[in-house]
């Protein structure tokens, strides 16, 4: 008998991927796909009605996702008031974006701006609880440029 040789990462995933919990995930995979163009990948549902497990792609990332299980410590921004964490996106037009985000139910947290380190960039919070930061890069700047830069945009 042959045996398989098993990829220790996923065809398709990184080594970082981002694993979303939300007060009902299987409408966080229909708002990813109207507000960033997801496709999904796959559900497991879980007891209850509950989505155990799904999976979508935005670009050339994968995030999964899983609703809140309380009593196995899984719980969404919304059941803790908020996040300290922010997915970082960048697509190819970060305005166009932005605005397809928001009319898909985000609510801009910070409008899309140039910025003193080379991005045109927003941030949103999708009704989910989770903050994102949409980007597009238009400028590349050497270290002692983004340094230079730094100090009067911070001001």
């Amino acid at each position: 008998m042959a045996t398989q040789t098993v990829k220790p990462i996923p065809e398709g995933a990184h080594a970082i991927t981002p694993h979303l919990v939300c007060a009902g995930a299987a409408d966080a995979i229909e708002f990813y796909k109207k507000a960033f163009n997801a496709v999904e990948i796959h559900r497991i549902p879980g007891p209850g009605g509950k989505l155990m497990h799904g999976a979508v792609r935005i670009g050339d990332s994968m995030i999964m996702l899983a609703d809140e299980y309380p009593e196995w410590g899984s719980k969404s921004p919304k059941t803790l008031a908020g996040t300290p964490v922010t997915i970082h996106l960048y697509v190819e037009d970060v305005d166009a974006v932005f605005a397809q985000a928001v009319a898909a139910g985000a609510t801009p947290a910070m409008p899309v701006a140039e910025m003193f380190w080379g991005d045109r960039y927003g941030m949103l919070v999708d009704p989910f609880g989770h903050s994102w930061s949409v980007a597009t890069h238009v400028k590349d700047m050497t270290d002692d440029e983004l340094q230079q830069a730094a100090k009067t945009g911070c001001q």
